[in-house]
């Protein structure tokens, strides 16, 4: 099998070979590509980030030799006057089979969520916070947040996992 990731970010990366070699085999071939997401930088809301995500497996699918397009996308929730991080992952089959998760949130410091109220990237806002530069490509705000509990390529992991499910089990999803 040969699946591409809508996204050269190596901890999409990463995150995509250990499922899909999990789940399907030590022969999966991976291939990161650079794709745009077609919502803004820093995407608000289960929606906008769903929609990027989507846009970035459909693109990655229509790579020449894909029998799988994946794509992540992390977000940020509003909820009761609190900052949130939110994360989309997409899967679509060469069959045209689409399967869909969306979750891992960890609540932000006062400090990143006006940050990111007024304007800026997560990532580079976590960077000011820890003093670390790039954590968006290794541990993310999650790992972060968390001393190093879990980590942004675990979180991408269960969503690519809970994304496959409808191809997993099909005739669950048959109606």
């Amino acid at each position: 099998m040969k699946a591409y990731v809508g996204s050269t970010n190596p901890v999409k990366v990463a995150a995509t070979a250990a499922v899909l070699r999990r789940v399907y085999g030590a022969g999966v071939i991976v291939e990161p590509i650079s794709v745009d997401s077609g919502v803004p930088v820093q995407p608000w809301g289960n929606g906008e980030t769903l929609c990027g995500a989507l846009n970035r497996a459909r693109a990655a699918r229509r790579m020449d030799g894909a029998e799988l397009g994946v794509g992540f996308e992390g977000g940020l929730l509003e909820v009761q006057g609190h900052v949130f991080t939110c994360a989309w992952c997409a899967v679509v089959h060469r069959d045209g089979v689409m399967g869909m998760a969306g979750g891992e949130s960890v609540l932000l410091p006062p400090s990143v969520a006006a940050a990111v109220r007024a304007g800026a990237e997560l990532g580079p806002a976590m960077d000011v916070l820890t003093g670390l530069h790039n954590t968006k490509q290794k541990g993310g705000a999650i790992g972060a947040l968390t001393d190093g509990q879990l980590d942004r390529q675990s979180a991408y992991e269960h969503l690519l996992t809970l994304a496959l499910a409808r191809l997993l089990t099909p005739g669950h999803y048959e109606t």
